[in-house]
């Protein structure tokens, strides 16, 4: 009696096992990636934070492998983040998987943007969460003061980036220039909204949109401080420059 009461308890826990087993292999998807982004480091960072919160597991596959979601400079789907000078977009091949949902849902949280832009490269890459779409309504309309735009971007924004040739010299290298920038499929939603955007909130003021800092918590730096008259002037003169020709991507051997 006892040896059959055994073999029916091994019995049972076979197929619990073999149960979750399968239920933990469900809750993976596989995503293509291109090498460029790999090697960044960056996804190191961004799938052991997701899969750790939500018990998801991403398998990473080379370019042109059988995948359920595809992650790529191609303006396919929908964009995700922007990093080594290129915006990334996410297509998922199967619209209804929840699993693929989750991850793109939790890319565009708080606790997803705050993850992409914590991420530090020893190139000094930095990845930025993509704002809101934007519907197109179009050519944009320039109603700013170009020439006061320019001079507002080079004091207030060519401490960091390299707004022109004059300030090719006096910026922080990790910091993408306007003409990268510009490259960027949501730009003009960046540009528009690039004080609610990291690190610009610990130390940038626009009169009448932000709070005031406080005072127990002053700034790290000496705050840009800007009016909506001095933000549709840097909008205007940013619609003046070209985007940068970025090439072809890095191919590595």
């Amino acid at each position: 009696m006892c040896c059959r009461i055994l073999i029916v308890l091994s019995c049972v826990l076979v197929l619990l096992t073999g149960k979750n087993q399968g239920e933990a292999q469900s809750r993976s998807f596989r995503m293509s990636v291109p090498d460029t982004l790999v090697a960044s480091g960056f996804l190191k960072h961004l799938l052991p934070r997701f899969s750790l919160k939500n018990s998801i597991r991403i398998e990473l596959v080379a370019v042109g492998s059988e995948a359920e979601v595809h992650l790529s400079t191609e303006n396919i789907g929908r964009p995700v983040f922007s990093g080594l000078g290129e915006t990334w977009f996410l297509e998922a091949q199967v619209s209804d998987n929840d699993l693929v949902a989750r991850f793109t849902d939790w890319l565009s949280s708080d606790v997803g943007r705050r993850t992409i832009e914590t991420f530090k490269a020893e190139s000094g890459a930095i990845f930025v969460a993509a704002v809101a779409e934007v519907e197109d309504t179009g050519p944009i309309e320039v109603t700013g003061d170009i020439v006061q735009g320019e001079k507002l971007a080079v004091i207030h924004c060519g401490r960091c980036h390299m707004v022109n040739e004059a300030t090719r010299l006096s910026t922080i290298g990790s910091s993408p220039s306007f003409a990268v920038m510009r490259s960027f499929a949501d730009w003009q939603a960046r540009f528009e909204a690039f004080f609610a955007l990291n690190p610009h909130p610990s130390f940038t003021i626009i009169d009448g949109v932000t709070e005031p800092f406080d005072e127990a918590r002053p700034p790290p730096m000496v705050p840009v401080e800007l009016s909506l008259t001095d933000l549709e002037a840097i909008l205007a003169f940013v619609t003046q420059i070209p985007p940068a020709d970025l090439g072809a991507p890095i191919q590595y051997q």
